[in-house]
């Protein structure tokens, strides 16, 4: 029985700000179907190139950014999917902070942006589902995995860990056992210095230990740590 199946490539690019919470890049679609519409970074793999290649040339030519780190997500090949073809996505993930990049909306995108996960616009495709998967995957993984410390500064107060994790778990946390539990693993060094925003006492400053971060990272931990 003859296939006539392509394959596509589409990015969850997470974006984290203190002031704004989640967000994701979508680009505004050029050309239809769906013209018009917002949807996640994307398109077909060429013949040449890997998955991942493909991934990076469409962020690069859709939103005009490359981003370090991108995971591959989940396979979505549901028929019917895109009104074309028989389409099959690879879907990657990745999280950043949105200030380091540039976004530029170039070949078939009309416009690109950072919208926040609580007022997303509707999407093309099934990019609603994807980017479903995609929320389900982080808030999973950061219970486990010691990831989201590249989106604060060098030096932070321990509130601005507690607020990461509370936005990106969209849950309230035990802040006693949550900074219990963080300081147990070592890979937070208090330091001597303060700082001071609003009215309040100086909050003491905090780094991460990178070698002890990334052997956590790498070994992965006890998934109730954050609950």
């Amino acid at each position: 029985m003859k296939q006539d199946i392509k394959v596509s490539v589409d990015a969850v690019v997470f974006g984290y700000r203190q002031d704004d919470g989640i967000s994701v890049v979508l680009i505004k679609r050029k050309y239809e179907p769906f013209q018009k519409s917002w949807a996640l970074p994307g398109g077909l793999v060429l013949n040449d190139e890997s998955l991942e290649e493909a991934v990076r040339r469409e962020l690069q030519e859709e939103a005009g950014i490359d981003v370090n780190y991108l995971e591959q997500l989940y396979s979505f090949g549901q028929p019917g999917r895109d009104p074309r073809n028989r389409v099959v996505s690879v879907a990657y993930f990745g999280l950043v902070r949105p200030d380091d990049y540039q976004l530029s909306a170039q070949t078939d995108a009309e416009d690109v942006g950072w919208f926040n996960i609580k007022k997303m616009p509707k999407l093309a495709f099934d990019h609603k589902h994807i980017l479903d998967v995609a929320i389900k995957r982080l808030r999973g993984k950061i219970a486990y995995e010691p990831i989201g410390f590249e989106l604060l500064d060098k030096e932070f107060p321990f509130s601005d860990l507690e607020k990461l994790y509370q936005v990106l778990l969209d849950n309230d946390l035990d802040r006693r056992n949550f900074k219990k539990r963080i300081m147990s693993l070592g890979f937070l060094e208090e330091l001597d210095e303060t700082i001071q925003r609003g009215a309040g006492r100086p909050a003491r400053l905090y780094r991460f230990n990178r070698k002890k971060y990334f052997e956590l990272k790498e070994k992965g931990y006890n998934s109730d740590l954050f609950y």
